[in-house]
C-alpha cells in the first residue's frame, strides 16, 4: 500500500493485486531450443563416446606395438652377436685341429718349438686364417714359452699387449678367453677391436695359444641400420660399460649405467636372460626426457643390447591418432550442430503457422486457414535426417576401418615374433602356425564362441615363446634330453608367460601359453594340474601341439603316419588329453579339413667331432611329453 497526502494507506484495486502473480510465471521456452538439444543429444554424444572408446583401444594397441617392435630389434642383434662369436670360436678349433694335425705329419714331436714355429706351413695357414674373415685384423700363434709368430693388419698397442697377456694366462688354464673392447688407432683409423683366444692342447697337455683380433665394425654397422629407423642402439657389458654404439657420441668403455635401463640390466647381472622393456627419465641439466628402451641379454658374452627412443616418438602414431581423431570429431560436431539447427527450424516452422492460425481463430477471425504441406515438410525433414545419418555411418566406418587396420597390424606382430620361434631350427619352421590353424578347427567343431576362438588365436600362435629363452644347446639337440635338461626346457612354458605377462592385452592368454603341458591325470607341468582345472584354452591347444608334433619330422624320429599319430592321440584322451578335444580333432581329420603335407627332414651337414660341436636338433619336448 502506498500513503496518500495525509499519510493514510490507500487499498490497490484487483488488477493491481494480480500484477505481481502475472510477472512470477516463467517465460516460455522456445520449441526450437527444445529439439535442436534432443538433436545434439541423439547424434553427438554417442559418436564422442564411441570415438572416445576406439582411440583408447588403439593407443594400447599402438603402444604394445612399439614394444613388441623394440624387444624384436634387440633379441635379433643379440642373436646376430652370439652367432658371431660361435663362428669365431669354431674358426679357432678348426685351425687348432689343423695345426695339430700338421704337426703329427710333419714330425714325430707334437710340442710348438721355436723352430717349428718358423716353419712357412704355419705362416700360410695363418695369414690365410686372417684373410679368411674381414672382420679378423690380427692373429697371433704362441707355444708354451710364450713365443711365436702373426699376422695381420694392426700392430697391438700396449693394451692390447696386456689383454693377449691376460687371454695367454687364461689358455694355460685350459679356458677360451674373450677380452674387453678396446680401441687401437687414433683419428679415422681408430677401430673398435676385442681378443678372443684358444687354447691348443694335445693329449691333456698345453701346447700353445691361438689369439685373434676380432673387429667389431660389423656391429657397428649393424647398430647403424637400426638407428636409421630412430631408435638408439649400443651394446654395454656386464658393468654397464659402452661396447659399440651406431655414433661417436659416446666412446668405447664409457659408463652408460647413468641410464636407467642399463642400470637395469646391470643390477640383474648373470639373472638377466630375457628381453625387458622400461620406460625411465633422461636427465640433461634441467632438461629432463622421457624414454622408452629395451635391453636384450648376450649370455655368452655377458652383455646386453640397448635401443632406447623418446617416448614423445616412440608414441608419435598415438598422439597422431589423438589429433586427427579429436579434429574429425570437432568438425563431426560443429557438421552436427548446423545440421540439427536446419532440421529444428524445418520441425518448428510448420507449427509457427498453426499457433498464427490458431490464435486468428481464437480471436474470432473465422476466415483464416493453416495451410500446411505436411508431406513436404516430413519429407525434407527425412532427407536432412538422411545426409546427417550417412556421414555419421561414414565416420563410423572410418574408425573401424581404422581399428581393423591397427588389429592386423597387432596380429602380424604376433605371428612375425611367433614365426622368429620357429626360425630358430629348421625342424620347427611352421609350428606355431599349423598349431594355430589345428586349434581353431578343434575350437569351431567343439562349438565355441568366436570370443573364444579370437584369445585361442593368439595365445596358439604364442604358445611357444618361451623358447627364446631356452639354449640352443638344449634346444636344438638331437636325441633325448637328460633329467636336467628336460627340466630346464620345461621352463620354456612358465617363460614364455612371464615375457608376455607385462602385456596387459595379452592377458587373457595366458592360461594357453603357460599351461599347453598340464595332463588331464596331473603327470604334466609346470604345476602338475588335474582334470577341470585346467582351462579349457590349454586342452585345446595341448591336443593341437601334440598332433602337429607327432605329424612333423624332428631329429630324434620321423614323422608318423596321420592315422597312427591318431591313434597315439586317442589312447591320450582322458589321460593325458581332454576326450571332447580329441573327438574333435579326428572330426575334422575325417572330414577332410586337415592336409599334411609330407615333409622331407632338412639336411644338416656334420663335420669331424675333432673340429666342430655336435649340431643340436629341435625342441623334443611335445612327442616326449606324449611318450609320458
Amino acid at each position: 500500500m502506498d500513503a496518500g497526502r495525509n499519510g493514510a494507506p490507500q487499498r490497490l484495486s484487483r488488477q493491481d493485486r494480480l500484477l505481481p502473480l502475472k510477472l512470477s510465471i516463467p517465460a516460455r521456452i522456445p520449441l526450437l531450443y527444445v529439439i535442436l538439444g534432443v538433436l545434439l543429444a541423439i547424434s553427438v554424444l554417442p559418436m564422442y563416446f564411441y570415438s572416445v572408446e576406439i582411440e583408447n583401444m588403439n593407443r594400447e594397441r599402438l603402444k604394445t606395438n612399439e614394444m613388441l617392435l623394440q624387444n624384436t630389434v634387440t633379441r635379433s642383434l643379440a642373436d646376430d652377436i652370439s652367432q658371431h662369436q660361435d663362428a669365431l670360436h669354431m674358426m679357432l678349433a678348426n685351425l687348432s685341429s689343423s695345426i695339430q694335425v700338421m704337426m703329427l705329419a710333419n714330425s714325430s714331436g707334437s710340442d710348438l718349438s721355436a723352430q717349428k714355429l718358423l716353419t712357412p706351413e704355419l705362416r700360410a695357414m695363418l695369414e690365410n686364417f686372417v684373410s679368411s674373415s674381414n672382420d679378423i685384423a690380427y692373429a697371433t700363434l704362441l707355444n708354451a714359452d710364450a713365443r711365436g709368430i702373426s699376422a695381420g693388419r694392426i700392430e697391438p698397442d700396449a693394451f692390447l699387449q696386456r689383454e693377449l697377456e691376460r687371454a695367454y694366462q687364461a689358455a694355460r688354464e685350459g679356458r677360451i678367453y674373450s677380452g674387453q673392447p678396446l680401441v687401437v688407432g687414433a683419428g679415422k683409423s681408430a677401430r673398435t677391436v676385442m681378443l678372443v683366444s684358444s687354447p691348443i692342447q694335445y693329449g691333456g697337455r698345453f701346447l700353445g695359444m691361438i689369439g685373434s683380433v676380432v673387429d667389431l665394425d660389423y656391429l657397428i654397422r649393424r647398430l647403424q641400420q637400426v638407428s636409421l629407423s630412430g631408435l638408439m642402439p649400443y651394446v654395454v657389458d656386464s658393468r654397464g660399460r659402452l661396447v659399440a654404439g651406431a655414433t661417436a657420441q659416446y666412446a668405447t668403455g664409457q659408463d652408460m649405467s647413468h641410464f636407467e635401463i642399463v642400470r637395469s640390466f646391470v643390477d640383474e647381472g648373470s639373472k638377466a636372460q630375457l628381453a625387458a622393456t622400461r620406460e625411465f627419465t633422461v636427465q640433461d641439466g634441467k632438461n629432463a626426457t622421457e624414454m622408452l628402451g629395451t635391453y636384450s641379454p648376450v649370455t655368452s658374452l655377458e652383455w646386453a643390447v640397448v635401443v632406447q627412443k623418446p617416448r614423445e616418438d616412440a608414441y608419435r602414431g598415438i598422439t597422431e591418432m589423438q589429433s586427427k581423431g579429436r579434429l574429425l570429431a570437432l568438425l563431426a560436431v560443429f557438421v552436427s550442430v548446423g545440421l540439427s539447427i536446419v532440421s529444428a527450424r524445418r520441425i518448428t516452422s510448420p507449427l509457427q503457422v498453426l499457433a498464427q492460425s490458431s490464435r486468428a481463430i481464437a480471436r474470432g477471425d473465422f476466415s483464416q486457414r493453416v495451410h500446411l504441406k505436411t508431406r513436404t515438410e516430413i519429407g525434407e525433414l527425412a532427407t536432412t535426417f538422411n545426409t546427417m545419418s550417412d556421414d555419421l555411418e561414414q565416420f563410423v566406418e572410418d574408425l573401424k576401418r581404422a581399428a581393423e587396420e591397427n588389429k592386423n597390424l597387432f596380429m602380424g606382430s604376433i605371428q612375425m615374433l611367433a614365426g622368429a620361434v620357429d626360425e630358430k631350427d629348421p625342424y620347427t619352421r611352421g609350428h606355431s602356425d599349423r598349431v594355430t590353424k589345428y586349434s581353431l578347427l578343434i575350437a569351431t567343431e567343439m562349438g565355441l564362441d568366436a570370443g573364444f576362438l579370437e584369445v585361442l588365436r593368439i595365445s596358439a600362435q604364442l604358445h611357444d615363446v618361451g623358447k627364446i629363452g631356452i639354449e640352443d644347446r638344449i634346444l636344438k639337440k638331437p636325441g633325448a634330453l637328460t633329467p636336467e635338461e628336460f627340466e630346464i626346457m620345461k621352463t620354456h612354458t612358465t617363460k614364455g608367460a612371464n615375457i608376455l605377462r607385462p602385456v596387459p592385452q595379452l592377458r587373457e592368454m595366458l592360461p594357453g601359453i603357460e599351461l599347453h603341458h598340464e595332463a588331464l591325470n596331473g603327470r604334466g607341468y609346470p604345476y602338475g594340474l588335474k582334470g577341470d582345472d585346467i582351462p579349457l584354452l590349454a586342452r585345446v591347444i595341448a591336443v593341437a601341439d601334440t598332433f602337429d608334433a607327432l605329424t612333423t619330422n624332428r631329429p630324434y624320429q620321423k614323422a608318423h603316419d596321420e592315422i597312427d599319430a591318431l591313434r597315439i592321440i586317442e589312447n591320450l584322451s582322458g589321460q593325458r588329453l581332454d576326450p571332447r578335444a580329441v573327438t574333435a580333432l579326428m572330426a575334422v581329420f575325417y572330414r577332410g579339413d586337415i592336409r599334411i603335407q609330407k615333409q622331407q627332414p632338412p639336411t644338416i651337414p656334420l663335420e669331424p667331432a675333432a673340429m666342430v660341436s655336435p649340431i643340436p636338433s629341435v625342441d623334443p619336448l611335445t612327442v616326449q611329453t606324449t611318450r609320458t
